[in-house]
């Protein structure tokens, strides 16, 4: 089986946008479920409900693959999963190494769902010397002294960081000297890299903020829509006038210019 060291995803070469390449996972989850469901067909419009996207974009995303449907019938599920999988590079076997099994390291590795999507963890690193060779999820965790023997060991190309934030720029750097070219970070830290290597950050505080900001807002929405409806027992509130006589009779204290 092919690994993940001598074969890379084409998108780049193909020239699909990295907003497209983004939404390929949401695709192919929704098309995904719907292939368990053993349905043949979707549309563009069930589709990008299902994905979260609208219609066009989802379209437009599809036309970078040269994927156009069929019309009054729509996408055949099937080929569509082939299709995003191949680009995405989900057809052949990744190798990942995950560095710092702690809480959550350990939960990435007991993760059942990796080898169906691709992804295989073919290595535990840890540099507690208490942890080496204790198995997590049937894998011994292995000392970070050996780090670049693992890493080639494997044909890692992928790593994945979820030690606390003081080690991880460290980490980093020893993973791609030993030739790993993505890195998927955990830890809550901004990675320095050269070129051609690639880093998703996934930050869960970053995250949990960003839905505070939109809970408080609503709430301030919420006491403002209170505020704003008039209370039945309170007097009625008359605007104060003043006026004047004029030829014509009453005149507004305030004229329009």
């Amino acid at each position: 089986m092919a690994t993940g060291r001598n074969h890379r995803p084409a998108t780049r070469s193909r020239g699909i946008p990295e907003a497209t390449v983004a939404r390929l996972p949401l695709y192919l989850r929704a098309l995904t479920a719907l292939s368990e469901r053993s349905v043949p067909t979707v549309s563009s419009e069930e589709l990008a409900a299902a994905a979260g996207v609208n219609s066009a974009k989802l379209r437009k995303d599809f036309s970078y693959l040269g994927s156009y449907g069929t019309r009054g019938v729509g996408y055949d599920v099937e080929y569509l999963v082939y299709q995003i999988s191949r680009e995405l590079g989900l057809t052949q076997d990744w190798p990942v190494a995950i560095v710092g099994i702690g809480n959550l390291g350990a939960a990435l590795a007991n993760y059942g769902g990796f080898a169906s999507r691709g992804f295989r963890v073919a290595a535990l690193i840890d540099a507690d010397p208490a942890m080496a060779g204790t198995p997590v999820a049937g894998i011994p965790v292995q000392h970070a002294d050996d780090l670049d023997r693992i890493i080639s060991e494997n044909g890692v190309s992928i790593g994945v960081i979820t030690t606390p934030p003081g080690a991880a720029q460290q980490v980093c750097d020893r993973l791609v000297a030993a030739g790993v070219t993505s890195i998927l970070n955990f830890a809550p830290t901004v990675l320095s890299v050269p070129d051609g290597v690639d880093v998703r950050k996934v930050d869960l505080s970053i995250e949990l903020q960003i839905l505070a900001f939109h809970e408080q807002r609503k709430a301030g929405e919420e006491a403002a829509a209170a505020d704003s409806v008039p209370d039945p027992a309170a007097p009625p509130v008359r605007a104060a006038t003043s006026s004047r006589k004029g030829p014509d009779g009453d005149m507004p204290a305030v004229m329009p210019a």
